[in-house]
């Protein structure tokens, strides 16, 4: 299958398509700019780039399926023509649920700050176990190299971004990952370009929520008052809190060593 990708170059798009060309399909895409750290590691994973959104690259790459980066909207040339052409298309988190996640056991790193810090973290220790994790990261972890990959089953770290989906769907996107395991960072206002207030990103959150299964795991900030909130609107998973007790983790700077 040969997948094009409209809006590539965006930190989680960029690992959809190399999650994609992981699993065998044919991968090309498009952005208004294409320039490094991504479009690096796109281009050594055999994946073509366009910059621009001419609708011409649809004639050229003839995809089998369209993937939909949140940058696009309509009135966009490369859009109508998709629409008009009856193409098939989907969004990026909805692709990454239907073909990586559905039999995986999602460990899904969410809140308004620390999520790809976390979602780094995350994937090293369980690497560092022998794991062996996919994981699809809003960055370069160094420990990696490189911001998505398959892993062995059944564990997949994903970085849990509350903005949405498409210009077709306008519902966050990590509805749609389904997680077994959600780590919940911290939550205050953000994106204002797409909520009104704090209220109606709380409200996201709480979707969330709905879809981690009883038998899962939530692991909340304790200090958070916003996420208590959020947690007092419903939730149906046993939580354990961090930033609460008689213990806390603080950084401190390595001990110098001695002279040789």
């Amino acid at each position: 299958m040969h997948i094009h990708i409209l809006g590539i170059c965006g930190t989680f798009m960029a690992g959809v398509a190399l999650l994609a060309r992981a699993a065998g399909h044919a991968v090309s895409g498009c952005d208004a700019g294409v320039y490094p750290p991504m479009s690096t590691q796109l281009a050594e994973a055999g994946i073509a780039l366009r910059e621009g959104y001419d609708p011409e690259q649809l004639t050229e790459f003839k995809p089998d399926m369209i993937v939909v980066g949140n940058v696009m909207s309509r009135g966009r040339p490369l859009v109508e023509a998709m629409l008009d052409r009856n193409l098939p298309y989907t969004s990026g988190p909805a692709w990454l649920a239907e073909h990586v996640l559905r039999d995986r056991h999602v460990l899904a790193v969410a809140g308004t700050h620390g999520k790809t810090t976390t979602s780094s973290l995350l994937a090293w220790i369980l690497e560092a176990a022998g794991r062996e994790p996919g994981f699809l990261i809003g960055g370069i972890p160094a420990n990696f190299g490189q911001s998505a990959r398959l892993g062995r089953a059944p564990l997949f770290v994903v970085e849990a971004d509350e903005y949405d989906t498409a210009f077709f769907d306008k519902r966050s996107k990590f509805v749609h990952y389904r997680p077994r395991t959600l780590i919940l960072n911290n939550l205050e206002f953000d994106h204002a370009d797409i909520f009104p207030d704090l209220a109606a990103i709380q409200r996201q959150f709480h979707h969330l929520l709905r879809t981690v299964p009883g038998a899962g795991l939530v692991v909340a900030n304790g200090r958070d008052a916003h996420l208590a909130e959020v947690l007092a609107m419903g939730c149906w998973t046993p939580v354990e809190r961090f930033g609460v007790g008689d213990w806390e983790a603080r950084a401190s700077a390595a001990p110098t060593p001695p002279p040789l």
